[in-house]
Formats: C-alpha cells, sequence, structure tokens
C-alpha cells in the first residue's frame, strides 16, 4: 500500500467516526465523501482534513429533505453546532473554509448566499452579544452577589432561579424572536431594539412578582424611584422601560417602540397562546414565579432547538456556554468575567475580528479625507447612522414640500403626477420583492419594507429639492422641463436614497440587490452618486464611505458587463485617454526631454466624443445634470462655434466637421520644434475664420496643430489632414517643447465615467506599486500599457473585472523590463487592499460571454507563438494555471452574464487569462518596451502622463445640523478673499489669527455675528459716504458657492 493510499485510508477512517459521533444518514455521509474526494484530487487542501470534512458534511446536510407533516425543511436535522464541535473547528474558521469550499466546489449561488446570511447573522449576533452583557449586569445582579441557595427537601422541586439561568433564559427567548424575522436577523439596529424589548420584559416581570425583585440591582437607575421602599406596590396598568434604556444604554426610542408593538408583543402573546411561556397572557408576566419558570425555560429551549435543526441555522446558544470562546475562535464576554477584562485592548481587538462583516472599510480614493478607525464597534456606528438620518428626516413628510411643489408647478410640464406615480409603481416593485415564504412573517416583511420605502421617499423629496435649487443656481431661470422628465434619474436617485436607508440599519448594505430589484442599469445608478452627496451635507460619513464604495464597484465591474449600456455608448464614440478627460492640474508633470512628456496613447480611429469643444481647464465634474446624463450633451446651454444648427436638426444632433483641405507646407520643421502659424476654416454656412495656431511633428510624419488662445478661450485641436485653406508660416523661429501642451478637456457623460475610472485605476496601481517596491519610471510604463488596454482593447474589459488588466500590466511591464515580479507576490500584495476578492483573481472570464467589436484593436498578433518576444524571452508566467480555475457565473455583476453565443462560458485564473488572452493582444505592445527586443527601429511608445495623488478637501461641507457652519477647500497658496460678507466670518488654517476662532465660538453660542472694527487708512481722505455691500450678499454667495463647487470638484 502506497503512502497516499494509507492516508486515504485513515482519512477514511476518521470520517467514518465523525458520522457515527453525529449520527449521519448513509445518504449525506456518501455524498459528502464523494465531495470531499473529488476537491482533494483536484486542490490542495491546507490544514486538518476533519476541517474540510466538516464543510463537505455541512453543504451534503443542507439539501432539502422531506418531513412527515412539516413539507420539506433546510437540512436532516444534524446541527451545526455538534458538527464543529466533533470536528474541533471553531466557527470563525469554518466560515473561513466554507467560503473557499464553495470556490472549488463550484456551489450554486443560493447556497453561497444562505451561507454569506448565516455568518451575518452570526456576526450580528456576536456584536449583540458583547452588549448584552453588560446591559444585564446594569439591570441584575451579578452571580457573586446573589445569596447562597437554601438547600431544600427532595419534595420541594420548584425553586427559583438564579441571575446565571435568568440570564441564560433571557438570550434565549431573544435569539428565538430573532430567528423567526428573517427580515430583521441580520438588521443590527432592530435586533438591537429586539434585545431591548427582551430585557424590557424581563425586568417588568422581576418587578412584577414580589418573590423575585432580589433579582434586580438596586443602583440601576432605571427603577422607580420609591423601588427601594418596604412598601413599593408595582403601579397599575401595563409597565414599559424602553425609553429608560434606550437612553442608557444609546437605543433610538421611536425605532424601539416601533419594534416591540409590531414584531416583540404579537410574539410573545403568541408563546402564552401555546403555553411555552407559563403565566398571565393579558398581562404577559407570570413567568418567573418559581412554579412557572422551570417548564417555560424547559418549553423554549426544545422550541429553539427544533427551529434551529429545521433551519440548518447556527445554535446562537453558543455564546452562552462554558467554551464560547473555542467553540466561536474569539474571546467572548462572560457573566462572571470582571469588565476590566473585557475592556482590554486583546479582547477589544478579537471581538472587533468578529465584527469585521459589519464594518465598512474606507477605500483607497478616500484614505487620505478619512483615516481607518479600526475598533469602533459597528452597533455604534449604525445607531449614529440612523439617529443621523432620522435627524435628517425631522420635520419632513412623505411627499414634495410646498417649496419643491411650487418649483414643480413652476415648470413647462408640470412632473408631480409623474413623479407620484412613479414612486407608487416603485413601491409596489419593492415590496413584491421582500415577500418572505413563510405565512407568519410575510406580512411583517411587507410592513418592514415599506417602512424603509417611506424613509428613503422622504429622504428622495429632501435631496430632489436640493438639487433642484442648486441646479437653478446655475443655469438662472431656464426651464427644467427637461431634467425632470428623465425617468432614469428619478429611479436612480430613488434607488440611492434605498441604498442609503438599507445600509444604515443593515450595515454592510445590500448593492447591488437594490439595482437588480429595479432594473437600474450600473452605469446610469452610479451617475446620482455624486449629485446626492454633493446637494447632501447632512449625511453621516460611513454613508459617504458606502456610496464611494458603490461607486467603485459601478466602475471596476458592474458597468462593463456585457448588457450594460456602455457598450452602446462606445459604438458611437472611442474611449479617451486619460488626458483628454483629466484635467492638466491633476497630472504629474514629466520631466523628460523629447516627445515623452507629451505622451500620449495614440487615439484609435473612430468617431470622437461629441463635446470635444470646451474651454481648458474646466471643472473635472460636471455642474449639472445635463452634463450627466446626457452623453452628448444637449447644446441648450452651450455655444457651438463655427456651425449653425440646420433646419429640423435638434440641439443634440451631432454636427457635420467643418470642411477643410490639407496645406501646402513651405518649410521644413526639425522635429521636437514648434511652428507658430495661421489656418483659415470654412463653416458649412460658408463663412470663415482665420485662427492662429500652433504645429507639433507627430511620431507619424504629420502635424498636430493646437489654437492659441484667443479671448481667453481655447479652441479645439486641428489635425493636419482637416485643415481647408493654405497655412501660411507666419515664422521660422522654433523653440524646443519643453513641457505637454494642454489640450482642450472631453465633457460629457462618457468622459466623465472614464476620468473617474482612471482616477480609481491610478489610485489602485499607485498603492499595488508602493507595495511591491516598484520605481516610478515602471510605474509609469505600467500605467501606458494598461491605458493602452483599456483603450485600444476595451473588449478585454467586457464582464470583467478592472483589477484583472491592472495585475497583468504589472507583470508583463515587470517582465519585458527584466524587473521581474511574481503573480503570486502581485496578488499577495492585491489582497491588502480594501476592496479585494478571492473572485476576482480565481473566477476571470476566458471565453464565452465577449465577441470582438470595433473597438478592438485589429493590429494584435494572435498568434501561437505569442508568448515570445522577438529577442528570444518569454514574457509568460507559464501555462501552469493555479489550483483555483473555476468554471461557473460570475457571482457578481448585473443580472445576465451567460453568453451571448449561447454556449457555456469558460471561466479560469488570472494566469489563466494572462496566458489565453491578455498577452495575445498586448504583446506587441509590451515588448516595445523591452531592451533587448529588435524593433524596426522605432523609439518605444511615449509614456502616457500619471493622474496625481490628491491631497486637498474633498467638498465643501456642513459640519452642523443646527449652524451654518461649513469647510471648504482653500488654495495654500493664494490669500484669503477680502470681498465677504460682513456676517461671515472665515478661518483660514495656518494664516487666520487665533482670535477668529473665538469670534466663530462666540457665533454659535451666541447666534449673533461679532462686529469688528474697520481699519481706516489715515492718509486718505475718506468720505462720510460708503458703498453697502448688502444688496449683493445673495449674489456674492452665489458666486462663492458655485467656485466653492467647481473648486472642490477638482
Amino acid at each position: 500500500m502506497s503512502d497516499e493510499e494509507e492516508r486515504l485510508v485513515k482519512i477514511r477512517t476518521r470520517f467514518e467516526d465523525l458520522c457515527r459521533a453525529l449520527n449521519m444518514d448513509e445518504e449525506a455521509s456518501t455524498e459528502a465523501w464523494s465531495s470531499y474526494e473529488n476537491i482533494s484530487r483536484n486542490f490542495t487542501l491546507e490544514g486538518s482534513e476533519l476541517h474540510w470534512l466538516a464543510c463537505a458534511l455541512y453543504v451534503a446536510c443542507r439539501s432539502s429533505v422531506p418531513t412527515v407533516g412539516k413539507g420539506t425543511t433546510e437540512g436532516n436535522y444534524v446541527s451545526l453546532t455538534r458538527v464543529l464541535r466533533c470536528s474541533h473547528i471553531s466557527l470563525i474558521e469554518f466560515f473561513s473554509k466554507m467560503k473557499k469550499w464553495q470556490d472549488m466546489a463550484k456551489l450554486p449561488q443560493d447556497f453561497c448566499q444562505s451561507t454569506d446570511k448565516l455568518e451575518r447573522n452570526f456576526t450580528v449576533s456576536a456584536v449583540i452579544f458583547k452588549k448584552y452583557v453588560p446591559i444585564f449586569r446594569s439591570i441584575f445582579k451579578t452571580p457573586s452577589e446573589e445569596l447562597l441557595r437554601v438547600h431544600r427537601s427532595r419534595k420541594q422541586r420548584r425553586h427559583p432561579c438564579s441571575v446565571s439561568e435568568l440570564f441564560n433564559f433571557c438570550w434565549v427567548l431573544y435569539v428565538h424572536a430573532k430567528g423567526n424575522f428573517p427580515m430583521i436577523s441580520d438588521d443590527l439596529v432592530n435586533s438591537y431594539h429586539l434585545l431591548l424589548c427582551a430585557l424590557d420584559l424581563v425586568l417588568t416581570n422581576a418587578l412584577l412578582c414580589s418573590a423575585r425583585r432580589d433579582l434586580l440591582n438596586p443602583s440601576f437607575k432605571g427603577l422607580p424611584e420609591d423601588f427601594s421602599s418596604r412598601d413599593y406596590r408595582p403601579p397599575p396598568g401595563p409597565l414599559c422601560f424602553m425609553e429608560q434604556l434606550c437612553e442608557l444604554h444609546d437605543g433610538l426610542v421611536l425605532e424601539a417602540k416601533g419594534v416591540k408593538e409590531h414584531f416583540w408583543k404579537p410574539f410573545i402573546k403568541k408563546l402564552f397562546h401555546k403555553r411555552i411561556l407559563r403565566g398571565k397572557e393579558d398581562s404577559l408576566s407570570g413567568f418567573l414565579d418559581p412554579m412557572n419558570f422551570g417548564d417555560s425555560f424547559l418549553s423554549l429551549s426544545r422550541l429553539y432547538e427544533e427551529q434551529v435543526l429545521a433551519s440548518g441555522g447556527l445554535d446562537e446558544r453558543i455564546f452562552t456556554g462554558e467554551g464560547a470562546s473555542e467553540d466561536i475562535g474569539t474571546p467572548e464576554p462572560s457573566l462572571c468575567e470582571e469588565v476590566e477584562n473585557q475592556d482590554s485592548t486583546l479582547y477589544r481587538l478579537h471581538t472587533s475580528l468578529a465584527a469585521s462583516v459589519l464594518k465598512v472599510s474606507t477605500p483607497l480614493t478616500g484614505r487620505k479625507y478619512v483615516q481607518e478607525v479600526r475598533l469602533a464597534s459597528p452597533l455604534s456606528t449604525a445607531m449614529k447612522s440612523v439617529g443621523r438620518l432620522h435627524t435628517l428626516l425631522s420635520g419632513t413628510r412623505y411627499g414634495p414640500s410646498s417649496k419643491l411643489t411650487q418649483i414643480l408647478r413652476g415648470c413647462s410640464r408640470d412632473p408631480s403626477d409623474v413623479i407620484s406615480q412613479r414612486l407608487k409603481d416603485m413601491l409596489d416593485i419593492f415590496t413584491q420583492h421582500h415577500e418572505d415564504s413563510t405565512d407568519d412573517s410575510k406580512g411583517m416583511e411587507k410592513d418592514m419594507a415599506v417602512k424603509f420605502f417611506h424613509l428613503s421617499e422622504a429622504l428622495y423629496y429632501r435631496i430632489l429639492e436640493s438639487i433642484v435649487e442648486r441646479e437653478k443656481m446655475i443655469l438662472g431661470d431656464a426651464d427644467l422641463s427637461c431634467i425632470l422628465e428623465q425617468d432614469v434619474f428619478h429611479r436612480s436617485l430613488l434607488a440611492c436614497c434605498l441604498e442609503i436607508v438599507t445600509f444604515s440599519y443593515r450595515p454592510p448594505g445590500d448593492f447591488p440587490r437594490v439595482i437588480h430589484t429595479f432594473q437600474l442599469p450600473a452605469y446610469h445608478f452610479y451617475k446620482v452618486i455624486e449629485v446626492l452627496v454633493r446637494s447632501e451635507q447632512g449625511l453621516f460619513r460611513e454613508v459617504v464611505k458606502h456610496l464611494n464604495q458603490v461607486e467603485e464597484q459601478v466602475l471596476e465591474s458592474l458597468a462593463w458587463t456585457s448588457n450594460s449600456p456602455l457598450w452602446h455608448s462606445l459604438q458611437s464614440a472611442q474611449v479617451p485617454t486619460c488626458q483628454e478627460v483629466m484635467p492638466p492640474q491633476y497630472l504629474e508633470q514629466n520631466e523628460d526631454s523629447g516627445g515623452a512628456g507629451i505622451a500620449l496613447t495614440p487615439a484609435s480611429q473612430g468617431p470622437d466624443l461629441s463635446t470635444n469643444s470646451t474651454i481648458t481647464g474646466v471643472s473635472p465634474s460636471p455642474t449639472t445634470l445635463q452634463d450627466r446624463y446626457g452623453s452628448p450633451p444637449t447644446g441648450g446651454f452651450r455655444r457651438r462655434l463655427f456651425v449653425d444648427p440646420t433646419e429640423g436638426e435638434t440641439s443634440a444632433t451631432r454636427t457635420p466637421p467643418s470642411s477643410v483641405t490639407k496645406p501646402s507646407l513651405i518649410a521644413t520643421i526639425p522635429a521636437g520644434q514648434t511652428v507658430v502659424a495661421t489656418a483659415t476654416v470654412t463653416a458649412n454656412n460658408g463663412q470663415t475664420l482665420t485662427i492662429p495656431v500652433q504645429g507639433i511633428p507627430n511620431e507619424n510624419g504629420g502635424f498636430t496643430f493646437i489654437p492659441v488662445q484667443v479671448g481667453g478661450a481655447t479652441l479645439q485641436p486641428l489635425p493636419a489632414q482637416n485643415l481647408t485653406s493654405t497655412l501660411a508660416i507666419q515664422s521660422a523661429v522654433t523653440k524646443p517643447v519643453t513641457k505637454a501642451v494642454s489640450s482642450p478637456l472631453r465633457r460629457g457623460s462618457l468622459s466623465l465615467f472614464f476620468r473617474k475610472v482612471f482616477h480609481l485605476a491610478s489610485v489602485r496601481l499607485r498603492d499595488l506599486c508602493v507595495k511591491l517596491d516598484i520605481p516610478t519610471d515602471l510605474r509609469r510604463k505600467i500605467w501606458t500599457c494598461f491605458e493602452h488596454s483599456l483603450v485600444h482593447s476595451t473588449d478585454m474589459m467586457k464582464d470583467r473585472h478592472l483589477d484583472q488588466l491592472l495585475m497583468c500590466a504589472v507583470y508583463v511591464m515587470a517582465k519585458v523590463t527584466k524587473e521581474d515580479r511574481s503573480f503570486q507576490n502581485i496578488m499577495k500584495c492585491y489582497r491588502t487592499q480594501p476592496q479585494a476578492s478571492s473572485n476576482v483573481y480565481r473566477s476571470v472570464l476566458i471565453s464565452g460571454s465577449t465577441r470582438p467589436s470595433s473597438t478592438t484593436d485589429t493590429n494584435q498578433s494572435s498568434s501561437s507563438d505569442s508568448r515570445k518576444d522577438p529577442a528570444g524571452g518569454d514574457i509568460s508566467p507559464g501555462l501552469t494555471c493555479s489550483s483555483s480555475t473555476l468554471v461557473t457565473p460570475q457571482p457578481s455583476g448585473d443580472s445576465s452574464s451567460s453568453a451571448v453565443d449561447g454556449g457555456e462560458e469558460e471561466r479560469g485564473d488570472l494566469i489563466h487569462f494572462y496566458n489565453d488572452v491578455y498577452i495575445k493582444q498586448m504583446r506587441q505592445f509590451a515588448v516595445r518596451y523591452s531592451r533587448s527586443s529588435p524593433s524596426t527601429g522605432a523609439d518605444p511608445p511615449p509614456l502616457c502622463p500619471y493622474p496625481t495623488s490628491r491631497t486637498g478637501s474633498p467638498r465643501r461641507m456642513l459640519l452642523s445640523s443646527k449652524h451654518s457652519i461649513y469647510i471648504s477647500p482653500h488654495e495654500s497658496g493664494s490669500a484669503p478673499c477680502p470681498a465677504l460678507p460682513r456676517e461671515r466670518i472665515c478661518y483660514y488654517i495656518c494664516s487666520s489669527p487665533p482670535n477668529r476662532l473665538q469670534e466663530i465660538n462666540s457665533m454659535i453660542r451666541t447666534g449673533e455675528t461679532p462686529s469688528r472694527k474697520r481699519s481706516i487708512p489715515l492718509d486718505k481722505e475718506t468720505s462720510p459716504k460708503r458703498v453697502c455691500p448688502d444688496n449683493h450678499t445673495a449674489l456674492l454667495r452665489r458666486l462663492q458657492d458655485i467656485a466653492n463647487d467647481r473648486s472642490s470638484s477638482r
């Protein structure tokens, strides 16, 4: 017998022992062993074999099994807790290995989602149990303070419950109630309020039962004032301590009372009616009586155990067990443990690991603004988020305000009725997607969905009013009917508000479920995110971070799915380069000589973006909704040069270019020099215009003509092939090019999308290069390769992820420049980024859902020897794929990910994608940077400019909802603006005197602006009259707000 066969025999023996200990049925055990054998042959399973067998058994146990009289059940009545204990694996380690097992076993998406929900339920319970222990200790006595129980005879079987028994009873009552409400089982806020309801019920029963008041802690601040007196009698009527508990332990009173009335009371009444809890059903009391407690606790425990076995869920009594720390994998709080030990740094660090699922990691693009808070409690964060949401919506109603109604009626076409009907339709769709299958909780599920939608509706109208006011401030008296009639804008805004509400209650949110529910394309949905954040300045910090993550998910993958409207937009417009969409002040200044500083990924032949005539240096983000939701944008608010619209042509119709002819050159211009000339341009209507231009020889042997600034505006670059008249050389005096020429920026929604994509990619690549110790010059080559792949081989992004192209670009450029970085090391550094996911490098589309299109560079070679550069070097990591090749549909992305040709799509790991797809299209471009490549004598392509790392404040932000205090970005080199309204006080960091801060504090306390003395020069004769600037206050405010918005969006 070989060593391998002997090892399998030992594993088989251990597996059979495990099945006997669990009393596993033969069908499930056979299925589990077959799955383990299949996966162990194809993958290397690290760690204990028993742990992987536990994963296989759990999957086999979760199959639906028919039962007698109870339909089907999720599982075969084998407890997950027993599986973990018998296989000696902690719960946290089980969830970690279960995710890997799902990838290797190609489990269905529904099963993966159920496992994710199970992990979220456990995480919510872990966070709440950490809160439960100190609250219980504050209300009831500790076990050490409890009097010793008097020994009783055998006949006196009924004895009063102890504090420890009451502690376990209250927790079982809570987890059983939480398990009966699937809609709030992973809802952190409502689950916490459900715990307060359980504590309120137990506290009330302790007060009403005169024999059990000894359980209460006399120092508890929520007790009645006369509780310590001997003659204390409970007041008539029902008792309720929800307000006191919320005030003492950071609850939200309105939310808690809503949970108690709609969820808790009906559930407890059913338990009394079924005699699970013994006592008085009318007052929901009496179960703490010594004659009732034992039977009530036993019946409740049996009922909960049946629920856990039938659902295949986790037995959450694991938190109160003796071996809780070993079973869970982290130190857990204990009723008998001292508070000082529970507050230690090590304890808080370990408990934060269990709550990592609920935390919102700050994206790389936002870490320069917000530092990561690692030990913040997820519960306190969620409570603050919901509290801020309620404060934001206080005083609002579920409809438009009178001001918004007046604005809507002032439009040429009143959109109020259409908006109202749209919201009703979206409410019906949302409630249909949130109806639970069980009859008992179907009504409660719908009520919770309606509650979330109404909160979102109130937020929608508030933000819509702010957006409309901002549009009117920018556009003046222009009619907004065209903007307010865009259906996709309103649906996206409501969906975004719904995501904010969902995230506040259930961190870290449920995106992209909301856009799937309303069938919203991710490419259109993301456009409203920045508009919403800029318009509503009272959002909680965690909400803004979450919206940042949502936008990044769209930019990196969701917008690139095969059914995305992005591909339709690219049929009539080419992909722009980074320099064409990024303002020059946000590009690194290159010090290289020659043409390396002007770089540029050559534009592929095809139709250009139709919004190419804007002034250089404009705000990086469009200032109107018209720019965001129109590509090309309509011309109602923008002047078009040279061309007048023809009859019947709409303002959004793209105009033909001016008719021009090729010029005749009369002088030879050396390479690398510029020439000043004039060009006469003839428009379609016969008018001519002579403009000064600068000609720069390009690498193709021709010229690129850049118009010189005329009257403060910069016109479009004019290719030499399109000039119509004779080009007259005005001066043969030339000068070397010392820096890149600033070309006009492209505008429109498509340009905005690629600007954001380039910025996101640059931030992630910069972080990756720092961790890989990649020098700056190599980083610029990697960026040039990435930009080339995105511009010329755009189809490689279809149904794929932005990070996949970034990692491939890092590998290939490091390979051709002889600074090798292995794929394993690249992926290791990638996993440290907050957005990293194993699916990005384990499940990459190889073939099946993409087809060649006009955006793919046809010059790329796909020959069989494409992995070899001409010098004989190998730029491939080898054909050996890693051990995680998958052929399952992509788990993330928009709803459709199947093959367009009807065939099954093939998926593999990142190395497989690099060998079979990436290098075939990028080989000829990459080897041009190789030092040993025998090229045709041409120099390597010029390097593309790299986006800079922005350090300014992200936006103008309101710091207080009660006072008009803002923090705005300010250029450090500029002087404070002297022409400010008198009622405004500005403090400039590192430049204003300290007394300005005192004046601001005084203004907050008193509500009045302190009067300041004006300095009057003595050497001039002053006039007794002065100009009062108060009449211009409103105008100055508008101008200042517009200037702040434009500067903050750069």
